[in-house]
């Protein structure tokens, strides 16, 4: 016991930082449900990255889209505010989908990127 090397003691671990993981697939808000004449505000229409056909849409369907947005006034100690809605289905053939805010969606919100979330998970 008195001649015994001592081992230095564990190094603690150092986690490295990378990139953070992105939870969501990003999305972009096309504009409303409509047709030539009707428009209809409670059905939106988005587009989602990597969704390019009918059959990959059905991953998507019953997911959260958060459409987060930025105001003046600032409640809670933050600018940011969000709109919640669920995608309900698909849109034709090119992979767009149909979803159905909470509160109909404003229409400078055409064009602005949007997040799928990942959840509730179906598989």
């Amino acid at each position: 016991m008195a001649g015994e090397a001592k081992t230095p003691k564990s190094k603690k671990m150092v986690k490295k930082r990378g990139q953070p993981v992105r939870l969501y697939a990003k999305g972009v808000i096309l504009g409303y449900k409509r047709s030539k004449s009707n428009c209809y505000a409670n059905c939106t229409l988005l587009k989602i990255d990597g969704v390019r056909t009918k059959d990959d849409t059905k991953f998507y369907v019953g997911k959260r889209v958060a459409y987060v947005y930025k105001a003046k006034k600032e409640i809670q100690n933050s600018k940011f505010r969000v709109m919640w809605g669920k995608i309900r289905r698909s849109h034709g053939n090119s992979g767009v989908v149909r979803a159905k805010f909470n509160k109909n969606i404003p229409p400078q919100a055409f064009g602005a990127a949007c997040r799928v979330m990942l959840y509730p998970s179906s598989i």
